[in-house]
């Protein structure tokens, strides 16, 4: 379970990293894609029982829907 947990967490790391250079450039439908590819990435993890707590910023993912 360990080598999985940290597989995700890579995985969300990338993400917001993408996401916040998808932000500084303005490409703002990036910014929602990413901010999917997060969400969708820590359901899997709470499936799993894996907790994500300090993984991203919530509000971070908030403002990352399209229309906010």
């Amino acid at each position: 379970m360990k080598q999985f947990t940290t597989t995700l967490r890579s995985q969300v790391d990338q993400a917001t990293e993408a996401m916040t250079v998808a932000r500084q450039v303005g490409h703002d439908y990036e910014v929602h894609l990413h901010g999917a590819r997060i969400r969708d990435l820590l359901d899997v993890a709470a499936r799993h029982g894996i907790d994500t707590t300090g993984w991203v910023d919530r509000t971070m993912l908030d403002d990352a829907r399209l229309g906010a």
